[in-house]
């Protein structure tokens, strides 16, 4: 089955200063602030929501048809997904834009500072599902421009796909009712727990009137595990236990990559998450978002070991 993924495709900057922001910034001085912070270390990382995706459910074996936007610079990033066996056939370039790229300064408290240009992501709605031949069964609507998030939910929605809607950091974007039209009809709406009190208060509905509107709900919440609401039904899963903590960025796109690749193959909901929090896991002790490299096989026996059912 081919999975379409719409998303983001970005370039992660991220640099490490060997200080504190609050030795060099001075609060009563914040409104002719003018600082600059010498950065030693300096990390490039393919990501985007889209991509990163993409990455894991091709590291499981499956088939994701990856929709979206870059821009001019896209060529290393290119090769990066042709190396990885990843159809770019649906990803469109940009020549009079650059890359989405966000740049990330960290400190040693972990305090980041953080400077995101959007790029070609802002026209991702030129992407167009419509150009797309192959039979979607199954696809999944992840942060991205806005006008490209509400037409893609829209047209799977129309089409009867079976739709995950994860709007992530774009949900600040969505006033009252367009957020509602983006839940309302998705077969799955995954979000953190951040951003489930964020789609609460912003919906203005409450949880049992979501529950109404969406095949299931699921609220991960890292290392705590998720919690899936269907109907009236309510579960509690636990996390799979990491076995070295590096890097949670990327975590939630490998549950989600995970969560597709299972319900791609059949699975209950409840075990797709499972799929998800065993990717996410194996994710965390590697850094980047695209850093994890997986043996397929092994992947199956630790999915048995650990919730004693076979993943096909």
């Amino acid at each position: 089955m081919s999975i379409l993924v719409t998303g983001s495709i970005a370039v992660d900057h991220i640099m490490v200063f060997q200080g504190r922001f609050k030795d060099h910034i001075l609060p009563d001085q914040v409104h002719v602030l003018n600082v600059a912070f010498h950065v030693p270390s300096l990390r490039k990382s393919w990501g985007g929501c889209g991509a990163n995706i993409a990455f894991n459910l091709r590291l499981l074996g499956g088939d994701p048809l990856l929709l979206g936007t870059v821009g001019r610079d896209f060529g290393a990033y290119a090769d990066w997904l042709d190396g990885h066996g990843i159809s770019r056939d649906h990803v469109r370039q940009l020549e009079d834009e650059y890359m989405a790229q966000a740049f990330i300064t960290t400190d040693l408290d972990d305090n980041q500072i953080t400077a995101f240009h959007s790029g070609a992501m802002d026209r991702a709605h030129e992407a167009r599902i419509a150009d797309i031949d192959a039979s979607l069964g199954l696809a999944i609507v992840s942060p991205n421009g806005k006008r490209a998030m509400q037409e893609y939910a829209q047209e799977l929605k129309q089409r009867g796909v079976e739709l995950v809607v994860d709007p992530g950091q774009g949900l600040g974007q969505f006033e009252r009712d367009e957020l509602r039209e983006l839940i309302d009809g998705a077969s799955v709406y995954v979000v953190n727990d951040y951003e489930w009190s964020l789609t609460l208060e912003r919906s203005e509905w409450d949880e049992d009137a979501i529950a109404e509107r969406v095949g299931a709900i699921v609220v991960t919440l890292g290392a705590e595990g998720c919690r899936v609401r269907r109907g009236d039904e309510r579960l509690e899963l636990p996390a799979v236990q990491a076995e070295d903590l590096v890097d949670p960025t990327g975590c939630g796109d490998a549950f989600r990559g995970g969560l597709l690749y299972g319900r791609s193959r059949g699975l209950d909901l409840v075990d797709a998450c499972r799929v998800g929090s065993l990717l996410g896991a194996l994710k965390v002790a590697v850094s980047g978002p695209q850093g994890l490299e997986l043996d397929a096989v092994g992947f199956r026996a630790r999915f048995e070991s650990e919730f004693g059912s076979a993943l096909e």
